[in-house]
This record gives structure tokens, sequence and C-alpha cells, in this order.
């Protein structure tokens, strides 16, 4: 046990490392790069992949640990999510409109994802005779719109198939995580001059007034720095923390007793289903359990949120600092031509479908907030919509919140259907599938917004 106290050690040294670089670097500053990012760099570079080549380095058995860290860590972030949700929103006609179209443009640019993913994977394996494992072509919409934490989610569902390139998985999906965080950022940025200049912004008139706290990562101003959520319990009888915690830990122990029994007994549909997906399904009917005896006063949504955050920090800096460098260089030319098809038909998708369908309703701030969850995650988009929008004034981000909660807890179960169909049939399968869907969702916006 002590030796797993040192691993969390080392990755609680990254992270601090990785906050001290932002917070000086002003290229990372201006480029909004996260600490857990930074951090999973410098122990990727002081690592094997690189500095073990050299001299001595981190040791490879702590690398090997590591790399396991993504997949355990995401079972409790994922099994989170259902938690204190609530659907609850306003009766006019108008707004029920605007969640319901953000929600299916979210939904299509995730089969968008997909479909492009396993195109690709078609391409190369029929036409341009590269040796692609099945289920290449999930990691694009894995690492764009789940982000560094999810790589681990498709690491954990391939290692649990017993598929011996689940950790080359993982660490194309860090890959495209971090090329998406990065490049949807820089391009993020660049758009919301363009748009400012042009005129196409609501409320941002001068682009270069970003707060100068998002760019460094820490608020000095005490007045300033918000609340972590509400203490729901007494800490004469439990902390706050510990509570959500140990709820969360406790649904997530007993999705691996019940999976196991499922497996033992072979129970058909459920034995099948991975940790991570039974975990949330669980959440779901004990969250609604909750709610019926109307305890949901125990649960506060703000610290739910930075519990799995933490989880999340910890799984993105494990995920890259021990990123298979040697075993992803071999696939670059196809990760090369998934990342730009994936960057160019999210962009134009999401920027078609908003200019459409939300013609006169702050369509840039929209999709600018959508495109920032679709290649970062949930707070990229915030984080851009904050450049348009400082004070969150305008409708864009309730809205966008709810539609991206339904993708969040749907998105998952896509990618292992897409990961299933690739191994019973091929990549074009799965493809073909999400094109279908992506017609259909279209169909489901027009009628939607009739007149």
């Amino acid at each position: 046990m002590q030796y797993f106290f040192q691993l969390f050690c080392y990755l609680s040294f990254l992270l601090i490392l990785g906050v001290i670089i932002r917070a000086k670097v002003n290229f990372l500053q201006n480029l909004f790069i996260p600490a857990s990012v930074i951090g999973g760099v410098i122990g990727l570079l002081i690592g094997p992949e690189v500095l073990g080549h050299f001299t001595t380095s981190i040791p490879t058995q702590w690398m090997r640990d590591i790399s396991m860290l993504p997949g355990i860590l995401i079972v409790p972030v994922i099994v989170s999510v259902p938690l204190g949700m609530n659907f609850s929103i306003k009766t006019g006609r108008k707004e029920v409109k605007s969640i319901l179209t953000t929600t299916f443009i979210l939904f299509i640019v995730t089969f968008l994802q997909l479909a492009v993913g396993f195109i690709v994977n078609f391409i190369c394996t029929k036409f341009l005779n590269i040796n692609l494992y099945k289920t290449f072509g999930a990691e694009l919409n894995t690492g764009f719109a789940g982000g560094h934490g999810t790589a681990g989610m498709i690491g954990r569902t391939l290692q649990d198939m017993n598929l011996d390139y689940w950790s080359i998985a993982q660490g194309i999906a860090t890959t495209t995580a971090t090329f998406g965080l990065i490049g949807g950022l820089i391009l993020g940025v660049i758009l919301i001059n363009r748009a400012c200049r042009n005129g196409n912004t609501a409320l941002l008139k001068n682009p270069a007034h970003i707060p100068i706290d998002l760019k460094r990562g820490f608020i000095k101003d005490k007045s300033k720095q918000p609340s972590i959520g509400n203490e729901t319990m007494v800490s004469s009888s439990i902390d706050t923390f510990a509570f959500h915690v140990a709820l969360i830990f406790s649904v997530s122990g007993l999705s691996y007793i019940l999976l196991n029994l499922f497996k033992k007994y072979h129970i058909p549909i459920l034995s099948s289903l991975s940790i991570w997906a039974f975990g949330m399904i669980l959440m779901i009917i004990i969250w609604n359990f909750i709610k019926s005896k109307k305890l949901d006063w125990a649960i506060d949504t703000k610290v739910k949120s930075k519990i799995s955050a933490l989880f999340t920090e910890f799984a993105v800096v494990s995920a890259v600092a021990s990123l298979p460098l040697k075993a992803v260089f071999t696939y670059i030319l196809p990760i090369a031509i998934m990342v730009i098809l994936g960057f160019i038909t999210t962009w134009y998708c999401i920027l078609l479908l908003s200019n459409k369908y939300f013609k006169d309703n702050y369509p840039f701030e929209r999709a600018i907030s959508m495109m920032g969850t679709s290649f970062g995650v949930f707070f990229t988009g915030i984080l851009l919509l904050r450049i348009c929008d400082p004070e969150f004034k305008l409708p864009v981000l309730g809205d966008y919140s709810l539609g991206f909660s339904l993708t969040a807890l749907i998105g998952p179960v896509l990618i292992l259907t897409a990961i299933k169909l690739s191994l019973s049939y091929d990549p074009l399968t799965p493809a073909l599938l999400f094109i279908f869907l992506i017609i259909i969702f279209i169909f489901i916006i027009r009628y939607i917004n009739r007149k």
C-alpha cells in the first residue's frame, strides 16, 4: 500500500509543478493549458520513454502502474455523473427548444467524431495498407469530446475485453485529447478574435480584455474566490466531502461486486457491461431512490463536481505521464489524418447548425461553447464562453450545461457500442450506424425548430 501512496505523491508533485509552470510561463497562460497536462508532460519527459534512454529516470514499473490509474480513476468519475442531476427546466417553449437543439447538436458532433474515426480506420486498412487494430477510431471522440480523463475509459474497456493493445489505445486517446485540448483552445481564441472584429459577438468588444485570473490559473483576491459548495453534513458526524466520496466509492464498489456476480452466473446483457457503464446505471437508480425519499438535500452538486474533478486531475496527469510514445508514433499517420479531419468536420458542423437554428439567438457564443467541449472538456467550453460573456449574462450557459449533461450521460455508452460493433463486424459498420443517426437527429432538430 505504501508503494501506491508513493505513486500518488509523485503524481501530486507533477501537478504542483504544472501549477507553478503555468503561473510563470506566459506562453502556456495564453494557451490556457491545464496544470495537469503540463505536469503530465514533465512526467513523460523525465520518465523511461524519454530521459530513460540517456540516464537513470523514473522506474519503468512505476510507469506501468501509473498507466493503469486512468482506467481505475475513470470509474468513480463516470459513476458520479448522474449523482445530483436535476433536469428541471423552464416551461417556456423557446427555452425548451434552445436546450433540446443544443443537446441534439452535441449528439450529432458525437456521432460525427465516431464516424470520422472509424472511416479513417476503414480507409487506412483497406486502401493505404496500414495495419490498424479493429477498434482504432473510437479514440477521436474519446479524446476530443471526452478528454484526457475519459482516455482511461477506453483503456479500461479494452482491458476488460482482454485485448492486449489497450495501453496503445489509451495512449492514442490521450494523444488526441492533447491535440484536441490545445488545438481547440488556440482555434477558439482565434475564432473569438475574428468574430469580435467582424462584430459577430453579442457582448465582447475588445478580445484583449481576458481576465488575468483565467490566464494565470489562480485567484489571488479572496473576495473573488468562489465557494466549492455547501456543507450538507455536520463535521461532528462526518465531513461533507468525505460523505460524498464515500457515497461515490460505495456505488463503485457495489458495481464491482454485482458485475462479478453477473459474470459468474453468465447473466445475459448485464454480464457484458463494462464496470463504468454498469456503475453509472446503478448510480441513476440510487440517485432516483434518494430523491424519492426526499434525501436529495444531502447531495451538493458543487462538492460532487469537485470530487469528480479531483479524480480527473490525477487521471489526466497519469495518462499523459505514461503515454507510450514509441507505440503512438507507430500510428502517427492515421492519428494525424483522424485529428485533422476531426477538427475540420467538428467545427463546421457546429458552426453550420448554430447559424441555422440559433440565427437570432447568440449563434457564435453557442457555437464556441459547444466547440470547446467537443475538442476539450466541459470547462473548456465554459472558458471560451467566459471570454465572450465574462459575467454569463447570456442564456447560453444554462442551455449548454443541460445539453452537455445529457450527452455526458449517453456518450460513454455510444463509445462502448462503437467498440463492440467494430470488433464484431468491421470499422465501416459503426461508421454507417453513426452516419444514419446523424441524419435522424438532423431531422429531429428540424422538427423541433419548425415554425
